[in-house]
C-alpha cells in the first residue's frame, strides 16, 4: 500500500519515487560498473592504480556526505542537494566515456562520486522521515530497487558487449546518456518543509551526536577497513577465463552478485525492524569475512558463484541496514549530518583499505589481498559483539 507519511510501515509515494531514481541511475552506473576496473588494466593500470581509483571513488563522495549533510539540515532544504547530485553524476558519466588513459578514469570516474556526496545524506534522510515506523523495510525497499537497477544494467551491458560488440567508450556513453533520465521522477518528491537554521555549527554539530551512534560508526569504520572496492573481486574472477569470456564471466557473476543483493535487501531489512539491526548486522560483518577467506582459498567457477552470491547477501544486510541504524541512534534536526558523519567515517577508511589491498594485490598475491579483508572484517565482528550493548 502506498501512502503519504508510512505512519502504519506502508510504502510512501516519496520512498517509491526515490526507489525509481535510483533504479534509473543504477542501470545506468552499473553499466558501467563491471567493465571498470577491466577498463582500467586495459588502458595500462596496475592492481595498485585500481586500488587508488577505487579508494578515491569512495573518499570523494563520502567526506562530502557529512558536508553535504550538514548543508542539508542548515538550510532545510533535501531535494535540492539530491537533484544537483543525479546531475552531477550523469555529466561526469558522459565525460567518462572520453577517457584514453587510466588517468583520465581516475579524474572523472572520482569527479563522478562528488554526485554520490551531494545527494545521499539528503536522500536518505527523505526515506527515513516517509516511513519512520519501518525505517529498515524502507531503506530494504530503496536499496532493492537500486539493484535490480544494477541487474538490468548489468545484463545490458553484457549484451551490448558479448551480442553487439560495444567497446568500453561505447558502452559508457550509452549509460551516460541513460542516467539523464533518472532526474524526471525527482521533480514530484515532496520534501518536509522545515526552518533554515543559521545557528547550526558543523562542529557542535557532530558533538552533539549521542555516543551510542560514535560508537557504532566507529565499529563499522573498522568494518570499512576489510571493505575494499568490488573491483578486486572483478579481477579475481577475470584470471579464471580466456578470450572475450575474460570481461563476459566477470559481467556475469557481478549479474549474479546484485541478483542476489536485490532479493534479500528488502527481507533483512524487514528483519532487522524484527529482530534488531544489530543482530542482522554482525551476521552481515561475519558472512563477508568468510566471503574473504573463501575467495583466498578457493578460485574455481563453482566456488565464484557460490562467493558472488555470498557478496550479494554481504550487501543486502549491511547496506540499508547500516543507514537504518544510524538514523534510529540520531535526533531528526541532526539526521542528514549524522548520516554524513557515517558515511565520511566510512569513506576515509575506504583509501588506506583499497591501497593496502591495491599493494596486497600487486606485490604480494590476490590470495593475501583476500586475507587481510578476511582478518580485519572478523576483528570488526568482535568489536561488534563486544559493543553492542552501548548502542
Amino acid at each position: 500500500m502506498v501512502g503519504n507519511r508510512g505512519s502504519k510501515g506502508e510504502i510512501t509515494i516519496n520512498v517509491l519515487l526515490l526507489s525509481i531514481v535510483s533504479f534509473l541511475n543504477d542501470l545506468s552506473s552499473e553499466m558501467i560498473m563491471p567493465i571498470l576496473p577491466m577498463f582500467i588494466v586495459a588502458l595500462g593500470g596496475t592492481g595498485e592504480v585500481v586500488g587508488l581509483i577505487g579508494g578515491l571513488r569512495d573518499v570523494v563522495s563520502n567526506v562530502l556526505k557529512v558536508f553535504c549533510g550538514y548543508w542539508s539540515d542548515k538550510t532545510g532544504k533535501r531535494k535540492l542537494f539530491v537533484f544537483s547530485g543525479y546531475l552531477t553524476s550523469s555529466l561526469f558519466k558522459l565525460l567518462l566515456a572520453f577517457s584514453t588513459l587510466w588517468q583520465h578514469i581516475l579524474a572523472f570516474s572520482s569527479l563522478e562520486r562528488v554526485g554520490k556526496g551531494l545527494r545521499t545524506a539528503a536522500r536518505d534522510v527523505i526515506i527515513a522521515e516517509s516511513m519512520p515506523k519501518k525505517r529498515g523495510k524502507g531503506f530494504g525497499i530503496h536499496r532493492s530497487m537500486d539493484t535490480l537497477g544494477a541487474i538490468v544494467g548489468s545484463l545490458t551491458v553484457f549484451a551490448l558487449y558479448w551480442l553487439y560488440r560495444f567497446n568500453f567508450n561505447l558502452i559508457i556513453i550509452t549509460a551516460a546518456l541513460l542516467a539523464f533520465f533518472s532526474l524526471i521522477p525527482l521533480k514530484f518528491v515532496k520534501e518536509k518543509r522545515r526552518r533554515e537554521n543559521l545557528k547550526l555549527k558543523l562542529s557542535l554539530s557532530i558533538g552533539k551526536l549521542p555516543f551510542s551512534l560514535k560508537l557504532f560508526i566507529a565499529v563499522s569504520t573498522i568494518f570499512a577497513l576489510a571493505n575494499f572496492s568490488y573491483m578486486f573481486f572483478i579481477l579475481r574472477a577475470q584470471v579464471l577465463f580466456t578470450g572475450r569470456w575474460s570481461v563476459a564471466a566477470p559481467i556475469l557473476l557481478y549479474v549474479l552478485f546484485n541478483v542476489f543483493y536485490a532479493l534479500f535487501a528488502v527481507p533483512f531489512g524487514a528483519l532487522s525492524d524484527k529482530l534488531g539491526r544489530k543482530k542482522v548486522l554482525v551476521a552481515g560483518y561475519l558472512l563477508f569475512s568468510l566471503t574473504n577467506f573463501g575467495l583466498a582459498i578457493f578460485n574455481s567457477l563453482p566456488a565464484l558463484i557460490v562467493l558472488f552470491s555470498s557478496y550479494g547477501i554481504v550487501y543486502a544486510i549491511i547496506d540499508g541496514n547500516q543507514r537504518a541504524l544510524v538514523s534510529d541512534l540520531s535526533v531528526e534536526e541532526l539526521r542528514a549530518t549524522a548520516l554524513g558523519v557515517f558515511h565520511t567515517s566510512i569513506g576515509l577508511a575506504a583509501l588506506p583499505s583499497n591501497l593496502v589491498t591495491g599493494f596486497l594485490w600487486q606485490s604480494v598475491s590476490p590470495e593475501a589481498a583476500f586475507v587481510y579483508g578476511g582478518v580485519v572484517s572478523l576483528f570488526s565482528v568482535v568489536l561488534f559483539i563486544l559493543f553492542r550493548k552501548h548502542f
